[in-house]
């Protein structure tokens, strides 16, 4: 198989929902992920997107893509990687938004890279984490940030293999839309 890195397109959604339902249960909290696809699509490629995503798709060797859509499933289904249908052949996201840093400016937040579980040791999240960058570079952000749990050894070790810096001062805050609403109520 072939991985082939290409920005998100509106009909990816319904699988990047799928990995980020992965990415939750692997990080112990799948009751957490409360959007829906039509938020993700709309916050994507609506009218006002905010965020900016890639895809890892597998795709069969370059002299099997003149072959019919039936051989390629019949090939996929022969492969070490069950694909059974176009969103099937999504291993891996990436997805990022602007943030702006009053000392640094601009940047690129890189709010998740997932592979799924069957694909990983492929080099995709490398590939991703690439793209990411290139994105960065060539819109002129000043930098590229991103959150990792410190107990997710894997991903910390994939981090640091491109020379990432660690901040281990820096707690991480936040408010669910609940918690908003009773901020702005005053209670």
């Amino acid at each position: 198989m072939n991985i082939v890195i290409r920005r998100a397109e509106p009909r990816d959604v319904p699988r990047m929902l799928e990995l980020v339902r992965e990415l939750a249960l692997l990080e112990r909290a799948p009751e957490e992920v409360t959007v829906t696809p039509e938020h993700m699509l709309d916050a994507g490629f609506g009218p006002d997107p905010v965020w900016v995503g890639w895809v890892a798709e597998m795709r069969p060797e370059d002299q099997k893509m003149r072959r019919s859509e039936n051989d390629l499933e019949r090939e996929a289904r022969s492969s070490d990687l069950l694909i059974r249908s176009f969103s099937d052949r999504i291993a891996g996201i990436a997805v990022c938004y602007e943030r702006y840093s009053t000392w640094k400016g601009r940047r690129l937040y890189l709010e998740d890279i997932i592979v799924t579980e069957a694909a990983r040791g492929q080099r995709i999240g490398e590939k991703l984490f690439r793209a990411c960058a290139a994105y960065a570079v060539e819109h002129g952000y000043s930098g590229m940030t991103w959150q990792v749990l410190d107990w997710n050894t894997d991903a910390i070790r994939f981090y640091e293999r491109f020379g990432t810096t660690l901040d281990p001062e820096w707690v991480n805050g936040s408010l669910d839309r609940e918690q908003l609403t009773a901020v702005v109520a005053g209670q």
